[in-house]
């Protein structure tokens, strides 16, 4: 429990030194299940499983990711890219620790990916803030499902609350009616020679806030047939997992895209299509011509993965991306994948 009595008897916290929080960035290739099954017929086992909503497929990269330094001050500011919302989430921390005297500190956002383009720049953000904290109130390391409820993340999608603690490919499996935040069932470690090709496509931010809400409400009035839900598994536990067990590039590069696409037909309603903007389609389409064959759109898009052999392949198809798309040089990113989590430096 975070909040034994003795944390009632902790003194003010003073520390001088400063605290810089490194997370990844997330990737999320799609749901596993919206709403209740739209299929009548009853099930040809005699197990009920139990179903569960939301529920994920996801990757932790390195770049562009987010870099939060706390250092004390007089009073609580915050400066840099994205600073209201990393005051937001130190005030979220402070009201959920009344038994912790926090002293003000200084929050620099150094380093964050884009909001809103599908890189859960949002859960990162807080999530470093909360970490942050914790650690300049001599909590130690708390666990990443404790920090999420400290700034209120993961009321559907729980890839980046796991991905914060341990890196890696994810696999979540979405929560029952009532739940909190849903439990990870499979993490694996990434190949480290692989390459994550990201493109930030020149569209609109993807949807979020009440467009979001809206979104999920009218899937919710066309439910997913059960029979989608089960294809999604399959490319997860079969197709997926086993590649990247045995390293097999093509394999997982196919069940991934196929992954992709069908999570895509699934939110055609809501976002237009398959994807979310007629470039990110021209984008994968391309791609795939290349003989990349793990290429989708991340989250609501608008950035566009690409998973490459090598850093050879990666750097290549960087430049030849930026020759046929009109792309800003920071619109596409070389990363490697992360599979150890965020990480924490006490500076001075």
């Amino acid at each position: 429990m975070l909040l034994p009595f003795a944390l009632s008897l902790l003194p003010l916290c003073c520390c001088l030194a400063m605290i810089r929080v490194r997370a990844p960035s997330r990737l999320h290739f799609g749901l596993l299940h919206l709403a209740p099954s739209a299929d009548t017929a009853p099930r040809p086992s005699r197990l009920q499983v139990p179903e569960r909503l939301f529920g994920g497929v996801g990757l932790m990269i390195e770049t562009p990711g987010v870099q939060v330094a706390l250092s004390p001050a007089k009073a609580w500011a915050a400066e840099g890219a994205l600073a209201g919302r990393a005051l937001d989430s130190a005030e979220r921390v402070r009201q959920a620790l009344p038994a912790v005297t926090l002293a003000p500190q200084r929050l620099v956002v150094e380093k964050a990916a884009p909001e809103h383009a599908g890189l859960g720049t949002g859960t990162q953000l807080g999530l470093a803030v909360a970490r942050g904290l914790t650690e300049i109130a001599g909590l130690g390391p708390v666990d990443g499902l404790e920090l999420a409820r400290l700034v209120g993340r993961g009321r559907r999608s729980a890839l980046g609350i796991h991905g914060f603690a341990q890196g890696g490919f994810l696999v979540e499996a979405g929560k029952k009616q009532g739940e909190g935040i849903a439990p990870l069932v499979a993490r694996q470690t990434f190949p480290e020679s692989w390459r994550v090709l990201l493109i930030l496509a020149p569209c609109e931010p993807g949807l979020h806030g009440r467009q979001e809400e809206q979104a999920f409400r009218q899937l919710e009035e066309h439910p997913v047939p059960q029979t989608t839900t089960d294809l999604l598994c399959r490319l997860v536990l079969l197709g997926m997992l086993p590649a990247l067990a045995e390293q097999d590039w093509p394999a997982f590069g196919e069940a991934l895209y196929e992954f992709n696409v069908l999570v895509g037909e699934t939110f055609a309603s809501v976002q237009g299509g398959i994807y979310a903007n007629p470039i990110i389609g021209d984008l994968v389409r391309w791609l795939r011509e290349q003989g990349i064959r793990g290429a989708g759109q991340s989250s609501w898009g608008p950035a566009v993965f690409a998973i490459a052999r090598d850093e050879g392949q990666a750097q290549n198809l960087a430049g030849r991306v930026r020759s046929r798309f009109p792309l800003t040089a920071d619109a596409v990113i070389v990363s490697r994948a992360c599979n150890m989590g965020a990480t924490v430096m006490r500076l001075g």
